[in-house]
């Protein structure tokens, strides 16, 4: 059983995401040069990822199968959390979204997208899409709107977005008919010119400053993404090389470890390495697909098939505000920004990623 287990694990999947979180020690160290109060930010990093390595390798051993009976009491522990940050946490640029534990600062709404996936797959997998009612949509959504609502109570309307795509996904992925597909569109596009004037008045401004940028702005609203776009533009085709980014040391771009370090990633590395990079992330993505196609049931298939859309929506969203396509937004880039709940909740993903390709055949004793 122990040699089949090891011989079905995905090395590829193990080696390529640690590669990127090496490569994002060695960011964050660049960025955050010169800058005194941020200066225990790599060996924090260092400390997430040797517990990332450890959490994923515990998770892939421990059968995915035992998270299904725990749907439940994961579920209500989640909403209990959330609900405690709502009511204590403590607030960082705008909102309360992180449970100062005097050590290190926990951000549950990380874990939440890790709890939603693990819900619905559970949920999906018993249900399946019964095309004759609508019935498990609306229980589903109601499953999922349980969380978010917490999450934009923070406020957190980007991460509530994410959770609100993972269902959507999942619920496709279940046997959603394609003409429900006009009426998602059409209430989405309702709900979303309905939930503006309710927004925060930063979260309004991001987006009224994208649709109508002024270009006479130095400053205020767009600098972050103004100095993205240069920071950006100065890496060229091969970059500046490590350490030499005129923008990132002389500390132009902000959020640089975080929000923006694609655009510090640029000016050091050029397109060459963003394309490089990039690549190792699309082939992260391809190995949970692959995990979810081997499944040995359609649950560990939605955990799969879930997690690659977690990286692939939070990663394409990132890198679209670094490059000015859509609104800014708190997104990280996967397994390369700094945060410790962040990174908690992508191996997390990791590491069931690994025990449903490692049980994708019977293990016979």
């Amino acid at each position: 059983m122990r040699r089949e287990f090891w011989r079905q694990f995905d090395y590829w999947l193990l080696g390529s995401v640690l590669f990127l979180c090496v490569f994002g020690i060695v960011m964050i160290r660049s960025a955050i040069a010169g800058s005194p109060a941020l200066s225990e930010h790599v060996t924090r990093q260092i400390i997430f990822v040797s517990l990332g390595f450890i959490v994923i390798m515990v998770m892939s051993i421990i059968d995915y199968h035992y998270w299904a009976s725990l749907s439940r009491l994961m579920y209500i522990g989640s909403v209990i959390f959330l609900v405690v940050i709502f009511i204590v946490g403590a607030a960082r640029f705008g909102s309360a979204r992180w449970l100062d534990t005097g050590l290190i600062l926990i951000q549950p709404s990380e874990l939440a997208k890790i709890v939603i996936i693990l819900v619905l797959a559970d949920y999906f997998a018993r249900r399946g899409g019964d095309e004759s009612s609508i019935r498990w949509i609306v229980e589903s959504f109601l499953l999922t709107f349980g969380i978010v609502v917490w999450i934009l109570l923070q406020p957190n309307l980007s991460t509530s977005i994410v959770i609100f795509v993972l269902w959507f996904s999942l619920l496709w992925i279940s046997g959603l008919p394609p003409r429900y597909l006009v009426i998602f569109a059409i209430g989405g596009m309702i709900v979303g010119l309905a939930a503006f004037p309710f927004l925060e008045e930063y979260q309004q401004l991001r987006i009224i400053n994208f649709l109508f940028p002024d270009p006479n702005a130095r400053h205020g609203n767009t600098y972050n993404v103004d100095q993205a776009l240069v920071t950006i533009g100065s890496g060229g085709w091969f970059g500046q090389g490590y350490g030499h980014g005129t923008q990132v040391q002389l500390r132009f771009l902000k959020v640089r470890h975080t929000d923006f370090i694609f655009s510090a990633m640029a000016e050091e590395f050029g397109f060459v390495g963003t394309v490089f990079i990039i690549s190792i992330l699309i082939f992260i993505i391809f190995r949970c697909l692959r995990a979810g196609r081997l499944a040995s049931d359609r649950y560990g298939a939605l955990i799969a098939y879930g997690f690659a859309t977690l990286i692939f929506f939070q990663a394409a969203v990132n890198i679209a505000v670094n490059l000015n396509l859509i609104p800014v937004t708190g997104l990280t880039l996967p397994f390369i920004s700094y945060g410790g709940s962040s990174l908690l909740s992508l191996v997390l993903g990791i590491g069931l990623v690994e025990s449903v390709v490692a049980r994708q055949k019977k293990i016979e004793l």
